[in-house]
């Protein structure tokens, strides 16, 4: 990567040029330790870049500190914060880049309009609410959750800059002595006992950004920041103001102890379902596209980049967001009603076209909001479609299939359905018996034998569709093995605990065989759609077993142990290779390696360092890694390296599809991302189509499909859609 480079002489002559391969467009924001750039990515993403104050690299402390962000905020990188792409804290002048988010800060939104509305408040409570407990659960703490720190988005508020959070298992401490935060939204322990601080704070923190929300001032307020250090620890909060529904919990929120604090989950209880009441469009205003037209660079993601100690700013100071040019918001502010009405308008459209889909009248929209039924017979366009019968209190999101230019997709309340890949007209529909549960865990249809062959969400019956009507073939009861179902060709394995393995019949659903794998127990049934079926199992001697399998006869053609803890990624063209990964005693992907039956030869290639693995792929002579962190890694075993890294700013990742030389992926909040694996460069991704606020987390991403020039994704709002696989640079 070219180094940062300084060009100018005047106020902004320490700004640099580029940071790594990014070329710096102009400033969003500045505050007490960087300054926050817009950027775009080789692909055009907008990105928002925060580079450090010179001042500040040369510092170790502030090092270790903008280290912990930059992992604090891949830890958390999802749906609720602004992703990170890529960073470098450990050069000249270190630096972060995440996407660049549309919308205003929270603060910026009072500080321009005034309190929020009842309303607003609890959406915005939901949404805060939704954050917090995704960002506990990758188990880091804000700790400085502020106005300036929300970003009100088009699909829902956006917590960022991770400044002075502090992970759970972070080794980095507050110096004694020293405060670190924003006086007004601090709990009462960041004052008393700063090196105990846990998400409880951040709890305290949310009620205080709502009252401020609500009332366009804090519940503890004053021009000095010792007195409201006082207050906090001291004194009752004032709520006038707040709306009355909301005042119970907020108190809560304020306990002086954090034991007695509501947790994000206890919160989102609480509160009225206000998802299905309004749109996040008019909260946040104008898109970036808006704003750039009107001549600003649009709302940094990072408008606080280094966060503040408490002996600086007032609390109107911190209020402020970040700085924008006066005659940048008078333009801004002329157009932002117009785009409300504007907003509102598209909605209303967009609700009644879902409506006719549902009935039946058409087969849904293309990605320009278009009616496909009054151009059948053109060119094949995009497409995106709400599933039907689709229901539950949680995210919805599709797991589909392909075979036979058809979809055939599950998804909570809906048993199956089979989806036309030219439309995105529903066929035919099976909903799901009784109500979905937590405990469900939906799995995409198989096509197999000719049939469709569909698993009840319990895990408890297979059943067997006519992929032409959706009727019952056979059903066959399988709560013996666990729901584990392998299909391979037109013979569905099921494995149970002790090694025991049977084979259906796709067609018939009649016993084809059944054998015991000695000496395995727990097996785990891979296969690739050629070759045999892969039996995985531990040894006891810290090893892996593997044993390849005839899914026609159950004969075993062959069986191999290799050292370590070993899981299969894919195979060659031909099924006769087999690529797997090696983890270590952290379950850390250290290695990859591919075994050669035919030759008993295995080849391992280290990886530079370990990786925490989410999902792994071969192809060709590359198995790519997916991590925890977002970070992708491509490694060439036949050349014995690692190729590249790359990263995604995706943490919760569906599995990897790899077709050609691009890989796919879905993301937690909808999105459909592909990566050029010759040059280890994202080639584009879809918009967001997340779940609605309050609806919780996605825990099993659906698998992206690829086929017919096409790929299908589909997302936790409850809808499926069709992308162009020529050019992800077109996706929307």
């Amino acid at each position: 990567m070219p180094p940062l480079r300084s060009s100018g002489t005047g106020p902004e002559a320490e700004d640099p040029e580029y940071a790594g391969r990014y070329r710096l467009e102009g400033r969003l924001g500045s505050g007490g330790m960087g300054v926050v750039h817009l950027a775009r990515s080789p692909s055009g993403l907008r990105l928002a870049v925060k580079v450090v104050h010179a001042e500040y690299a040369a510092d170790p402390e502030f090092r270790a500190r903008f280290r912990q962000e930059v992992l604090a905020a891949r830890r958390v990188s999802g749906a609720f914060t602004a992703p990170v792409v890529d960073a470098d804290p450990d050069c000249e002048r270190p630096w972060m880049a995440t996407l660049c988010i549309s919308g205003p800060t929270l603060a910026e939104r009072i500080k321009r309009n005034g309190p929020l509305t009842p309303d607003e408040v609890r959406r915005l409570a939901a949404g805060l609410a939704e954050a917090l407990r995704d960002i506990h659960r990758a188990g880091v703490v804000h700790r400085d959750l502020k106005p300036s720190n929300v970003l009100l988005a088009a699909d829902g508020p956006k917590v960022i800059d991770f400044g002075i959070s502090r992970p759970y298992d972070s080794d980095l401490r507050t110096e004694t002595g020293k405060l670190i935060g924003t006086p007004p939204f601090m709990a009462p322990e960041q004052f008393q006992r700063p090196r105990e601080v846990g998400p409880a704070a951040d709890v305290f923190a949310l009620a205080s950004v709502l009252v401020h929300a609500a009332t366009g001032r804090g519940p503890f307020e004053s021009e000095s920041p010792y007195i409201v250090a006082y207050q906090v620890v001291h004194d009752e909060p004032q709520l006038t103001g707040v709306p009355e529904d909301l005042i119970p919990l907020i108190k809560d929120c304020l306990a002086k102890d954090p034991a007695a604090r509501p947790t994000p989950d206890t919160i989102m209880s609480r509160l009225p379902r206000w998802a299905d009441g309004g749109s996040w469009a008019l909260l946040a205003g104008p898109s970036a596209e808006e704003q750039a037209a009107d001549g600003t660079a649009g709302p940094s993601p990072e408008p606080d980049p280094g966060g503040e100690e408490a002996s600086v700013p007032s609390p109107a100071e911190e209020a402020t967001g970040e700085a924008v040019a006066e005659p940048a918001l008078r333009r801004a502010r002329n157009r932002r009603r117009a785009l409300w009405f504007a907003s509102a308008a598209v909605a209303a459209v967009a609700l009644g076209a879902g409506a006719k889909w549902a009935t039946g009248e058409f087969g849904g929209t293309d990605n320009s909001g278009h009616s496909r039924a009054a151009s059948r017979g053109a060119v094949w366009h995009p497409w995106q479609a709400p599933l039907p019968e689709v229901r539950g209190d949680g995210p919805r999101p599709g797991f589909c299939s392909y075979a036979e230019a058809a979809l055939y997709c599950s998804a909570p309340g809906l048993h199956a359905a089979r989806v036309d890949t030219t439309e995105g007209r529903v066929r035919w529909r099976r909903a799901a018996e009784g109500r979905p549960s937590d405990r469900d865990a939906v799995t995409a249809p198989v096509f197999s034998g000719g049939l469709v062959l569909v698993p009840s969400p319990d895990g408890r019956e297979l059943t067997a569709l006519d992929p032409a009507t959706g009727t019952p073939r056979w059903k066959r009861n399988i709560s013996a093995y666990g729901g584990r179902t392998y299909t391979v060709g037109d013979t569905v394995l099921l494995a149970d605990r002790g090694g025991m393995v049977t084979a259906v019949n796709s067609a018939t659903g009649l016993e084809r065989w059944r054998h015991p794998l000695p000496g395995v127990r727990n097996p785990v049934l891979v296969s690739y759609g050629v070759g045999p079926a892969y039996v995985v199992a531990p040894t006891a001697e810290h090893g892996t077993q593997v044993l390849a399998v005839d899914p026609d006869s159950g004969q075993t053609l062959w069986q191999w142990t290799g050292r370590g803890t070993l899981s299969p990624a894919g195979t060659d063209q031909d099924g006769d290779t087999l690529f797997l990964t090696e983890a270590n005693a952290d379950d850390q992907v250290s290695a990859v390696l591919r075994y050669d039956p035919a030759s008993g030869h295995e080849q391992r290639v280290p990886l530079t360092r370990p990786v925490s693995a989410t999902s792994a792929v071969s192809h060709g002579d590359a198995v790519y890694v997916l991590s925890s962190d977002g970070g992708l890694t491509a490694v060439d075993i036949a050349e014995g390296r690692q190729l590249w890294r790359l990263e995604t700013s995706v943490a919760n990742a569906s599995p990897l599809v790899a077709e050609g030389h691009r890989l796919y992926f879905s993301s937690a909040d909808g999105r459909l991302l592909a990566v050029d694996t010759r040059r280890g460069t994202l080639l584009g991704q879809t918009a967001p189509r997340p779940a609605q606020a309050g609806q919780g987390f996605t825990g099993t991403l659906p698998t992206p499909v690829v086929a017919d020039g096409k790929v299908f994704g589909s997302g936790p709002d409850g809808t499926v859609f069709a992308v162009d696989a020529r050019d992800p640079r077109e996706w929307k």
